[in-house]
């Protein structure tokens, strides 16, 4: 009976989220029903529960996690400064005159921002605001323009600064710990959130490749979908200029410290959040209110974030204490094809519970079972952690419960049916996957820039 705890664990929370209780609380209801149970049966060891309270004080006392609400509040803070709005309609004006301009002017802003804030949602709003409705009106396809939003709004997600590379990268340094406990062997590499960071970085700028091709194709071939390109306004080079510098000196400044080794994540985080406040201001819209409204937000978004954390860190201790570890191990390692099926087994199955689970849910209940496993059949860490953001991604795009659906659904038009947005996204997953098995054949294109 023990030996299928584990999975009744899973079972009972994936169907516990579907149905849509709160995530933080459903993880750690579900860890403490199913450890009740096990004491009163005898099948689960207590003492394990009395090593909770040292795993919260390691997750308060993890300086790596001080970068989420650092990110979070950068990403808000340029937001509110209507960076975005000018941006954008600068470089619209600039690629105008190209097939499919308006649509590469999102994909290129929507690159910058994701470089420059890290947040999907914020993203997402804010471009569906601003572009969707000049799209619609010059004749864009709604699902093309929909879709190219959603899926341009998701960069956030592999283009550092990424919270969820910050999260990917703490979950993964543990795992990679564990797996050196459990094979008794000592190796002094660490993985941390800037390696995570160094080899995002070819990814990222493939995926905005993919997207730039996609849209500069249906330009070209299918005017039914994007409208042949009109006359446009003239932009002055200085103006485009004076739009970009801010975006690219604050991209800068947090990357650049990374890649050059002078500042950690963290202390870039820092750098980023004070240098937001500071374009917010020279652009006169820091306000007290405002600053009060960023700061409201930036809370919400953390607390959210390290309640699940809390929850998913008592759900792993009972998985484990239950054999769940023992249990994924021997699974992988009777698995045909050893290593290359195991990889395949986990990013299915990633990607499958991207459809009903969000990326957090997914980062901090399944990486922290199925990493170590992986790390101990000699997978890179690194490729790993890139591997699974990626897949992770398509979580905001995929039906019916990804997160860019719902941000944009609920910022355009009436006119736009849902089943307009689910269509438009479909090409973009695709590119996502085809990035995927790139990066399968060739994780030279993640481990090449390594800092190690």
């Amino acid at each position: 009976m023990i030996e299928l705890m584990p999975l009744w664990m899973f079972a009972v929370i994936c169907l516990a989220l579907m149905i849509g209780y709160p995530v933080a609380f459903t993880l750690a209801g579900v860890a403490l029903i199913f450890a009740g149970f096990g004491i009163v049966t005898g099948i689960f060891d207590a003492n394990l529960l009395k090593t909770f309270p040292s795993r919260l004080y390691g997750i308060i006392n993890n300086y790596t996690l001080v970068a989420v609400p650092l990110f979070v509040f950068m990403g808000v803070m340029l937001e509110k400064s209507r960076l975005a709005e000018e941006l954008l309609e600068n470089m619209s004006k600039a690629c105008g005159r190209m097939p499919g301009g308006l649509g590469i002017s999102v994909v290129l802003v929507g690159a910058l921002l994701a470089a420059s804030t890290g947040i999907v949602g914020a993203t997402v709003v804010t471009m569906g605001l601003i572009s969707l409705p000049t799209m619609l009106r010059r004749g864009y396809s709604p699902a093309f323009a929909t879709g190219t939003l959603c899926a341009t709004g998701t960069l956030g997600q592999i283009i550092p600064p990424s919270i969820a590379l910050v999260l990917l990268g703490d979950v993964l340094s543990s795992a990679y710990q564990q797996a050196q406990l459990s094979q008794h062997i000592y190796n002094p590499r660490t993985i941390s959130v800037g390696d995570l960071f160094v080899a995002a970085i070819i990814p990222g700028l493939m995926l905005v490749v993919f997207y730039l091709a996609y849209v500069i194709f249906c330009g070209r071939f299918r005017p039914s979908l994007v409208p042949p390109a009109i006359t446009e306004e003239r932009v002055a080079p200085l103006r485009l200029l004076a739009s970009l510098l801010p975006v690219l000196l604050l991209i800068a400044l947090v990357l650049g410290s990374i890649l050059t080794g002078s500042a950690t994540p963290t202390e870039a985080a820092g750098v980023g959040a004070l240098g937001a406040s500071l374009l917010a201001l020279w652009k006169r819209q820091l306000t007290m209110s405002r600053l009060l409204e960023v700061m409201r937000s930036t809370t919400r978004v953390s607390a959210m974030i390290f309640t699940i954390l809390i929850g998913a860190s008592l759900f792993s201790l009972v998985f484990r204490g239950f054999g769940g570890e023992e249990l994924v191990h021997t699974f992988f390692s009777q698995l045909p094809g050893g290593v290359f099926t195991a990889m395949l087994v986990v990013m299915v199955m990633i990607f499958v519970l991207g459809f009903i689970l969000d990326f957090i849910e997914i980062t901090f209940v399944v990486v922290p079972i199925v990493a170590p496993v992986l790390m101990m059949m000699g997978v890179d860490p690194i490729w790993l952690g890139i591997m699974i953001a990626v897949n992770l991604q398509t979580s905001f795009l995929t039906p019916p419960f990804g997160f860019a659906l719902f941000y944009l659904r609920g910022v355009a038009p009436a006119s736009v049916p849902t089943g307009a947005i689910y269509r438009g996204v479909f090409p973009f997953i695709v590119m996502q996957l085809l990035l995927l098995v790139v990066l399968a054949i060739w994780p030279e294109l993640v481990t090449g820039l390594s800092l190690q």
